[in-house]
């Protein structure tokens, strides 16, 4: 197998799960800060990891014990980010996907000028990412969204985001974009629909009539309407720049040959392409808006939403991929966790300590799909193994079970490529501890670097080097051909 020159080998991160300095240099309160650890619910059990409640937020808003909200906490990367920085570099980076917090430029969302000290931050960042030789890829908005706009509007179920969202890019591009030249809009946008509130700022209690699942495919609009206006705005103010999607792949096999299995599989993986469809190709889906017809949903569109929709399509796709899963009708079929999602449980998978099944040649067949489906180039922007991880008394960490994640899906990667994917590059998720999207644990490892912190915020925060570390390393310095 062969990775081509320049391929862009790194890691990813997201502001709100390692900054931390919640309440630090102006910045505002974000969904996710109103999102604790709950250490009664299982882990497994995303739905309950992920349910709020107007009354919760509220509770969580008075609440200043950081005990149980983590993400206040982070890793502390927002004083650390210097440290962290050179150990990317030592790994060999070329490339670091990061987030850009709203609330550190825009605390409510809603202000005219932005907040100084949360653009010269990331002014900061940026600039010593690309001393280091690391390129920068941007998330714009990945689970961050300010909380006044949830609470005032619904999040993005209110039509005003839109001009609030472009605001905050605009400021972004013109501040950012002599450092960063690759971009991404929303970070897995089609999970609006299955955890609308740290993707979208949707709280049920506020959709009235209109009930939850019509106000995610609303929001969904109002963010493909503004992901298009964006990217408009970022070929005028940085023409040498390129605006990505980032979808989570969510491969999904029938469980048996059965017809009825094999027509839910379809289904289930229609939807879930839905949200690059429209972005790659500029127009909705004819079968979702049948369904959507079907369900009785309807989507409020202004003149010129579907033009600019049209007119400012993405460049590439990136996604992430941790696991596939496999659907059937069987009412008694097992089911199994997965990245925030329910799948029927495939017999012929490993799974991992959160019961994620591990397929690392589901990654080549999503590679395969997406590249025959789009003919866009394609970016891995997150892949990763969460697990326990074990300090020995000499304070080494080995996980050979990482490395075997990894092995095996980035030699997956290059036999895509040797079938002709065009891939970008390949940042894995989590390269250092951070606090996980869905339960708010550190337990749940992803890093290659070692973070001393528990779940209730215990430890020292000192970064140690795993196993891990050292062999992809090695990997990235041989641009994927030693897997050994």
């Amino acid at each position: 197998m062969s990775f081509p020159e320049g391929f862009l080998w790194g890691g990813a991160v997201a502001a709100n799960q390692v900054e931390g300095a919640w309440d630090v240099d102006g910045k505002g309160m974000s969904v996710e800060d109103v999102v604790a650890f709950k250490p009664k619910v299982d882990v497994k059990d995303y739905k309950a990891n992920a349910s709020v409640t107007l009354a919760g937020i509220r509770e969580a808003m008075a609440d200043t014990d950081l005990t149980y909200y983590a993400k206040r906490r982070g890793i502390d990367a927002y004083h650390r980010w210097r440290e962290d920085l050179a150990l990317f570099a030592e790994m060999g980076f070329k490339c670091l996907r990061l987030s850009i917090a709203w609330t550190r430029i825009f605390p409510t969302g809603e202000e005219e000028e932005p907040n100084e000290a949360g653009v010269a931050f990331y002014e900061e960042v940026l600039a010593e990412m690309v001393r280091l030789g690391i390129q920068p890829l941007v998330t714009l908005s990945h689970y961050e969204m300010p909380l006044a706009l949830a609470l005032k509007y619904n999040g993005w179920a209110d039509r005003r985001l839109i001009d609030c969202f472009e605001r905050f890019a605009r400021v972004c591009f013109e501040r950012f974009g002599a450092y960063a030249k690759l971009w991404l809009n929303f970070n897995e946008i089609d999970s609006l629909i299955r955890h609308p509130f740290t993707t979208a700022g949707i709280i049920e209690d506020l959709c009235g009539e209109r009930g939850l699942r019509a106000t995610c495919y609303q929001a969904a609009h109002h963010q493909f309407v503004a992901g298009a206006r964006v990217t408009k705005a970022l070929r005028e103010m940085i023409p040498d720049a390129k605006m990505g999607l980032m979808l989570t792949k969510l491969t999904t096999y029938p469980r048996t040959c059965a017809p009825a299995d094999v027509v839910a599989t379809q289904q289930k993986n229609l939807e879930n392409l839905f949200y690059a469809d429209v972005q790659v190709f500029g127009e909705y889906p004819a079968m979702i808006l049948r369904r959507l017809e079907t369900e009785g949903i309807s989507i409020d569109m202004e003149p010129g939403d579907l033009e600019v929709i049209r007119e400012n399509t993405v460049d590439f796709v990136s996604f992430s991929y941790y696991m596939s899963m496999t659907e059937s009708v069987d009412p008694n079929a097992e089911r199994t966790p997965g990245n925030t999602v329910l799948g029927v449980k495939n017999p012929y998978l490993p799974t991992s300590d959160w019961g994620w099944q591990v397929d690392p040649v589901g990654l080549r067949v999503s590679l395969i799909e997406l590249y025959d489906r789009y003919r866009k180039p394609l970016i891995v922007v997150e892949n990763g193994l969460g697990a326990h991880d074990t300090v020995e008394e000499d304070g080494s960490i080995h996980d050979p079970y990482r490395i075997d994640y990894f092995r095996a899906h980035i030699a997956d990667i290059g036999k895509a490529i040797d079938a002709g994917v065009e891939v970008m590059g390949y940042t894995s998720w989590g390269p250092i501890d951070l606090v996980s999207a869905n339960t708010n644990q550190m337990s749940k490892r992803y890093g290659f670097i070692y973070v001393d912190e528990d779940d209730l915020g215990n430890g020292t925060l000192e970064r140690s080097r795993k196993d891990s570390f050292h062999w992809y390393q090695k990997c990235i310095k041989s641009n994927g051909e030693d897997l050994d």
